[in-house]
């Protein structure tokens, strides 16, 4: 036989593997991605199959190399992404090309009132994280505002379930569509991070269905979420991470949700707990999550060696294990192996603009009086800032929301950059907080700096005597007991003397704007000295351009508040019934359905700022509303309309709010719920008509007794205002 003859017998021996047929279709992206999962899950190993659910590193799950499958590669958020760390540990790996746009925080975004602002977020995030391969975004958190203590509340949409439901789902969609998956946390009731490892919270099945469970149902129902992070907590005695109610029951059950439950990192505690009761990836640090272990210790994992051991004793099935591999699958194919690929950007200048519009949309204006702001540099040549948070970068610390960014523009930057050589700027710091170590970088030491708070209060003073106006920049920042993870805060007042620096600064000059930048509510005992006070959150990379910009007038501040600012703290429902923060081992929500401004409501109590308020550099007037029809019929709608006017001199935004009142009900319920808004931009002199629908979900609520939602037919309001307390009219109708 000749070597022509040898090649030609060898080929046709060889065709049948090389067959088009024989193509795997878990490879082929025109087919379904259910006949894909499938494919590859009939061709994997048991040992893959258990690989696939469990940490390889501390951010990355493994895929199936044999079969071409990639990893799965995770990145903290929500507000960037966050900085390479090394593989079993958690310093930075020192990588050059990691610094991110940082987006301001979730209070922010939700102070926008604006679902388009949102869309902006995700889209813009979701294109950093494709960039840096991460096919997988922890965010956005979507847990209620309880308390104004909860350290963690700046990571989160505010108070109210509706609001928190329509912002996430925009922010889920711009995400995913770069084929990246948004993990909704924490599920569920992780509303404090006091004891948050070992806290059982018990709460009425009203409240968990009317208040703390819309947003993550509006996440996967709505938005499409492709993964849902466990919360540390516990719920009916089980832990969040292995629950069989809010996993199986609730998620994959009533939801449907077929995606992928990722624990938070050490949220799971025991492996047969894990394996049924709906936990199908976990992460985190040894076995706890949280502490040092064995270099590497990934098999060690309850979802890992001890799972396998389990099924080659007989002592489990594999229906479980074929379920958790299948949807970690479908994750794999709907970002990393999908059919359109896409490659993002990052930290661009188009990501830092979408910042800074998020930002300027998000900031509130609380007080000005004397229409002090915006700032008229023809009056005022002078200006002094006073505060460590001009210059503190927030971008910083926190927890897992801690960013290594590009740049970040500090306040006082962001000022000098606009006034330029328009008038003087001088600063002082004022006040200063505790130095701390740099999160994330190995044998990071905090600076030793010695602090005279009266010394600086001094010195601010003197330089406020000279000053024609002054702008004072302070509130909460990163620091444990601030606005940070991993613990709560320990009071409602500013910390480091700021309280009384402001009232020597109002003393010593009547022009004083106070910027407040926090992810919670401040008391603020001096509100009636102080002419103007700017909310101002953490807005990330263009905070100073951002703030700047409202402070001189390039933009008209929009921003509304998406949670209550009490005046004291007994104020809020769970610290006056003594309802947080509990012990460590129990957690009882008193206060049941009347969080925020429900509370407010219900008590009477006038809250130093209201949710819904904020105000503007022009005015508004509003007409009388109607409505279409005087009824709803139980299948049907109604439509709401109110006429708002700018009648000021500047073009403005103003945000209308819908409320809902049951005005007798067989239960008790609210005075009133949001249940629609709307953001309208008016040019001087504009008029527009806003029109709200609703229909009977809006009406409805949740019966612990029949397990369902009810709409009682009877009598209704709806409630047009411009915050929860400024009402500015009303429609009564009834539900047929």
């Amino acid at each position: 036989m000749n070597l022509k003859t040898i090649v030609m017998v060898a080929s046709m021996i060889a065709l049948p593997v090389m067959a088009q047929e024989e193509k795997p279709v878990y490879l082929d992206t025109n087919k379904p991605i259910e006949q894909r999962v499938e494919d590859a899950l009939q061709r994997m190993t048991l040992e893959e199959k258990v690989a696939l659910i469990h940490a390889q590193s501390k951010f990355s799950s493994a895929g199936v190399p044999r079969l071409g499958i990639p990893e799965n590669w995770m990145s903290d958020g929500p507000h960037g992404i966050r900085a390479e760390v090394l593989w079993d540990e958690w310093f930075g790996a020192g990588w050059t090309s990691d610094s991110c746009t940082a987006y301001p925080a979730l209070t922010c975004l939700a102070a926008t009132w604006d679902p388009a602002m949102s869309a902006l977020y995700g889209k813009s995030i979701g294109e950093e994280a494709r960039y840096r391969k991460k096919n997988v975004l922890l965010g956005p958190g979507v847990n209620i505002y309880r308390t104004p203590l909860n350290g963690r509340n700046f990571e989160y949409l505010g108070e109210d379930p509706f609001l928190t439901s329509r912002m996430v789902v925009p922010y889920i969609k711009g995400v995913q569509s770069n084929g990246v998956a948004a993990c909704v946390k924490h599920f569920a009731l992780n509303d404090q991070e006091l004891n948050r490892g070992t806290v059982n919270v018990n709460v009425d099945d009203r409240t968990l269905n009317e208040i703390y469970l819309p947003a993550f149902k509006a996440a996967v129902q709505e938005g499409g979420a492709w993964a849902i992070m466990g919360a540390y907590n516990q719920y009916k005695n089980q832990h969040c991470c292995e629950n069989q109610y809010l996993l199986n029951d609730i998620l994959k059950g009533k939801w449907k949700f077929d995606g992928v439950v990722v624990s938070d990192w050490g949220g799971v505690h025991n492996t047969m707990e894990a394996i049924k009761n709906g936990m199908d990836m976990e992460f985190g640090t040894w076995t706890n999550g949280l502490n040092w272990g064995a270099s590497n210790a990934y098999d060690n994992y309850y979802l890992a060696k001890p799972y396998l051991d389990l099924i080659k004793q007989g002592k489990v099935g594999t229906d479980e294990l074929n379920d958790k591999a299948r949807r970690v699958l479908r994750l794999i194919f709907r970002t990393n192996m999908a059919k359109e690929q896409h490659y993002g950007s990052f930290a661009s200048p188009e990501h830092a603009l979408a910042g800074r519009t998020i930002a300027e949309n998000g900031i509130v204006l609380l007080q000005n009086n004397k229409n002090l702001l915006p700032l008229d540099l023809k009056k005022y040549k002078k200006i002094l800032v006073v505060g460590e948070n001009a210059t503190k970068r927030m971008t910083i610390g926190g927890g897992s929301s801690s960013l290594k960014v590009k740049k970040e523009v500090s306040p006082l930057e962001g000022i000098k950059a606009r006034i330029g050589n328009d008038a003087t700027v001088t600063y002082v710091e004022g006040y200063a907080s505790p130095a701390v170590a740099e999160q994330d970088v190995k044998g990071a030491k905090a600076q030793v700096r010695e602090i005279n708070l009266d010394a600086m209060r001094e010195e601010a003073v003197k330089a406020a005597k000279e000053a024609d106006v002054v702008i004072f920049i302070g509130g909460l920042n990163k620091n444990e007991g601030q606005d940070s993870e991993g613990a709560d805060r320990k009071g409602l007042e500013l910390s480091y003397g700021q309280d009384a620096l402001i009232s020597a600064l109002a003393a010593a000059n009547p022009n004083l704007a106070v910027v407040i930048i926090s992810g919670n509510a401040v008391s603020m005992p001096w509100v009636k000295q102080v002419p103007a006070i700017v909310e101002a959150w953490y807005e990330g990379s263009e905070a100073g351009n951002a703030l700047a910009a409202v402070l001189m007038g390039d933009v008209n501040p929009s921003g509304h508040l998406p949670f209550t600012f009490p005046v004291k703290l007994q104020d809020n429902g769970a610290i006056a019934l003594g309802a947080y923060p509990g012990t460590a081992e129990q957690e009882t929500y008193k206060e049941g359905l009347f969080v925020g401004y429900r509370w407010a409501d219900s008590k009477k109590i006038k809250p130093l700022f209201p949710f819904g308020y904020g105000l503007s550099y022009t005015t508004f007037a509003w007409s009388k509303p109607t409505a279409d029809k005087n009824e709803m019929s139980a299948d049907g709608t109604m439509t709401f309309s109110i006429n708002v006017k700018n009648t000021g001199t500047r073009e403005g935004k103003e945000l209308v709010q819908l409320y809902v009142s049951d005005l007798k009900s067989s239960l008790p319920r609210p005075v009133k719920e949001l249940k629609g808004f709307s953001k309208v931009t008016l040019a001087p002199g504009e008029e527009k008509t806003v029109s709200i629908t609703i229909d009977k979900a809006a009406l409805s609520y949740y019966d612990d007794t029949k397990g369902e939602w009810i709409a009682e037919p009877g009598k209704f309001e709806a409630i047009f205002a411009a915050s929860a307390t400024d009402i500015r009219g009303k429609v009564p109708f009834e539900l047929k």
